[in-house]
């Protein structure tokens, strides 16, 4: 049996066995991308959890606004090297014009290309910062969310992140799933696998259990005041 921690850990699992049992998780569009048919159906040796990170951009773009009075335009990082960044790339520009905010496409696609999109958000006219998930540049774990927290620091610049270690680096907010929550789910579905349950007939579940970070330090240096229907919100705030 296999293991596939992300989107692109996922579709290498995929193309590398169509006969041994691979359970996932974080992908954020397990259908779009191929990896099963259907939630309720997955139909294949693939099965496990999804990230809803695509949904979520819409709620974290909600939380900036909630966070910035009279915000308008938002910048947004993304890595067009990750298969997911497409789809999430247009739930984001929908979720935007529900919301009446204008957004500014920065592409990243590796280390060398953040100086340049941090040049471009702070002459474009951006009045705060999101990213679209992407392991490697923006994920859980990354090493390069300091360096993004640093950035919005300097800049005076409101940001959030589906990544707690954002906040937890200096950053203003995170909101997403609990990884940890979705890793003991998917020890689940090893459990049940190897008792004899088949992937395509194990539905594939969405997430239960998300977080909301706020760090109050950050937004001091931001020169915000966080609404308090916003901190009663919070699963931990960062004095």
């Amino acid at each position: 049996m296999l293991t596939g921690g992300g989107t692109e850990a996922a579709l290498a699992a995929k193309g590398a066995t169509s006969t041994l049992p691979v359970v996932f998780t974080v992908p954020t569009d397990p259908v779009g991308l191929g990896l099963v048919a259907s939630f309720a159906r997955p139909g294949g040796n693939l099965t496990g959890l999804s990230s809803m990170n695509a949904e979520l951009d819409a709620k974290r773009l909600e939380l900036l606004k909630e966070a910035v009075p009279g915000l308008t335009r938002v910048a947004v990082l993304s890595n067009p090297a990750d298969p997911a960044t497409e789809g999430a790339w247009t739930a984001q520009q929908a979720a935007a014009r529900a919301l009446g905010l204008q957004l500014q496409h920065l592409e990243v696609r590796g280390p060398d290309d953040f100086e340049r999109a941090f040049g471009a958000a702070a002459t474009g006219g951006a009045e705060a910062l999101t990213m679209l998930a992407s392991p490697r540049l923006f994920g859980t774990g990354s090493i390069y969310l300091p360096r993004i927290a640093a950035f919005t620091a300097q800049t005076r610049l409101p940001a959030i992140s589906h990544a707690r270690e954002f906040p937890e680096a200096g950053g203003l907010m995170s909101y997403g799933v609990s990884i940890p929550d979705l890793f003991r789910r998917a020890a689940d579905y090893v459990d049940r696998i190897l008792k004899g349950a088949k992937p395509a007939d194990l539905p594939v579940e969405q997430p239960r259990k998300f977080e909301l970070v706020i760090n109050l330090k950050a937004a001091k240096v931001l020169g915000l005041i966080i609404p308090p229907t916003l901190l009663f919100q919070a699963d931990k705030v960062i004095q």
